[in-house]
C-alpha cells in the first residue's frame, strides 16, 4: 500500500482516504480528506477471462493454499543486502531450491506498498514457494531496511532497487508482484530495463503515482487540490508532521485505516496492526512518511504501460477506496485487456486495496493457473 491522498495506496492512509468529508471528531488528518463514494463500474463490464479459460487455468494450478508464515519465522531468516551505502532487507523461501524447480519456475520478487513490508506477504509466500524461489523486499525506508534521515525518495529509486537486486542477488529473469505503489515500482523498474531481468509483472490495484499528485484527472483530487497543498506545507513543518505521525500509528488509528480498505476485516487483526506500526517506530520512518507524500509522484503508468511487452496479470479488488476501478487509474487499467493481448485482467469482489492478503485464497486461485501458464524461455 502507499500514501497517496486520495486514490492509490496505502497504509498510513488515513491521510487521504476518498471518502466523503465528515465532521471532525478528534485531531485526525486523515478525517479531513474524505471524498465522496465512487461509483463502482458493475463487474460484469470489466474485462475478464471466460469462464472456459478460467476453468482451464484453475485445472492448471495444482498447488494448494498453506497456512502463513509466523511473523518471527520471517523475522529470523531475513538478510541484508548492500545497496549504495544502505542495509536492504530481505527474505527468501524455501532457503534452499530443489534444482527441477530452479531450472523450470521463474523466482519471484514480492514488493510491498506504502507503510508495509515483507511479513505483509506472510499468507502468500508457503503457497506460492511450492513451485517457485520467493524472493521479498522492504524497499529502502520500510521494514527493517535503512530509513535515512532527510532522504528524498522517489518512485525512480525503489524501481532502480529492485533492478538492482534483480541483478546482483537474483540473477535470473524474475517475475515481479507489486501492490499499490510497489505495483508502480515494479512497472517503472519493467518499462526502464531491457526487460531481460523481468519475466513477467502481477499488480495488485496499481498506484497512480507515489502520491495524489499525479491524479490530475479526478474531480475529486481537483476539487481538494488546495486542501493537498496545504498538507504539504503543514507536513514541511518538523513538529507538526511529528504530532500528526505519531497519531497515524496509534494501534486504533492503523485499524481504523486497515478496516477501510480490507474488504474482509477477519483480517485485520493485531498481527496486521503491529506489522504496519513496528517500522513506523524507527527512526527515520517520520523523514519517509513526509518525503513521500509531499515528494514528486513520479512516472505515470499510462505512459509506461504501452513499453512492456511482458505477460501482465492485474488483480484488482472492487471495493478499493483508493485506487477505485471507477477513478482514472483503475478505468485505464480496466481497459488494457482489449488494447494489450498480454495484460488479463480479473476483478476480485469484495475485496479492497490489498488483494494478496485481504483474501489470499481468491488471490491464489487466480495467480497460481497464471503462473503456470507463463511460456518456458
Amino acid at each position: 500500500m502507499a500514501v497517496n491522498f486520495g486514490a492509490s495506496h496505502g497504509f498510513f492512509q488515513s491521510f487521504s482516504s476518498p471518502r466523503q468529508i465528515q465532521q471532525i471528531p478528534s485531531c485526525n488528518l486523515g478525517n479531513l480528506l474524505r471524498f465522496p463514494p465512487s461509483r463502482r463500474i458493475p463487474i460484469s463490464a470489466v474485462a475478464r477471462a471466460s469462464a472456459a479459460e478460467a476453468e482451464a487455468a484453475v485445472t492448471a494450478g495444482k498447488e494448494e493454499s498453506l497456512a502463513a508464515l509466523e511473523v518471527s519465522e520471517i523475522d529470523g531468516k531475513c538478510k541484508k543486502w548492500a545497496w549504495r551505502g544502505y542495509a536492504i532487507n530481505y527474505f527468501v523461501y524455501p532457503e534452499i531450491s530443489s534444482e527441477a524447480a530452479a531450472d523450470v519456475k521463474p523466482p519471484l520478487l514480492l514488493v510491498h506498498g506504502f507503510g508495509a513490508s515483507i511479513a505483509h506477504w506472510r499468507r502468500n509466500i508457503p503457497t506460492l514457494a511450492q513451485s517457485h524461489t520467493v524472493y521479498t523486499i522492504d524497499l529502502l525506508g520500510f521494514g527493517a531496511s535503512d530509513k535515512p534521515a532527510g532522504f528524498q525518495y522517489t518512485m525512480e529509486t525503489w524501481a532502480q532497487l529492485i533492478l538492482d537486486f534483480l541483478d546482483e542477488v537474483v540473477q535470473r529473469p524474475t517475475v515481479l508482484l507489486g501492490n499499490s505503489v510497489g505495483s508502480l515500482a515494479c512497472v517503472i523498474a519493467a518499462a526502464e530495463s531491457s526487460q531481460s531481468l523481468v519475466r513477467a509483472l502481477v499488480l495488485f490495484n496499481c498506484a497512480g503515482g507515489m502520491n495524489n499528485k499525479a491524479i490530475v484527472d479526478d474531480w475529486r483530487i481537483k476539487l481538494f487540490l488546495p486542501l493537498l497543498w496545504l498538507i504539504d506545507f503543514l507536513l514541511k513543518q518538523r513538529g507538526i508532521a511529528s504530532y500528526l505521525f505519531d497519531r497515524a500509528r496509534q494501534r486504533e488509528n492503523l485499524r481504523n485505516v486497515l478496516l477501510s480498505v480490507y474488504g474482509n476485516k477477519e483480517n485485520v487483526d493485531d498481527e496486521l496492526v503491529e506489522i504496519i506500526r513496528r517500522p513506523a517506530l524507527d527512526e527515520g520512518a517520520l523523514d519517509a512518511f513526509v518525503s513521500i507524500i509531499t515528494g514528486p509522484p513520479g512516472p505515470n503508468p499510462v505512459q509506461l504501460m504501452p513499453k512492456i511487452s511482458l505477460p501482465v496479470l492485474l488483480l484488482w479488488g472492487d471495493q478499493d477506496p483508493f485506487t477505485p476501478i471507477d477513478g482514472p487509474v483503475g478505468k485505464y487499467f480496466s481497459s488494457l485487456p482489449a488494447q494489450l493481448p498480454s495484460v488479463s485482467l480479473f476483478m476480485l469482489e469484495g475485496v479492497g486495496h490489498c488483494p494478496h492478503d485481504d483474501r489470499p485464497d481468491l488471490v491464489h486461485e487466480k495467480l497460481l493457473p497464471w503462473l503456470a501458464s507463463l511460456p518456458v524461455p
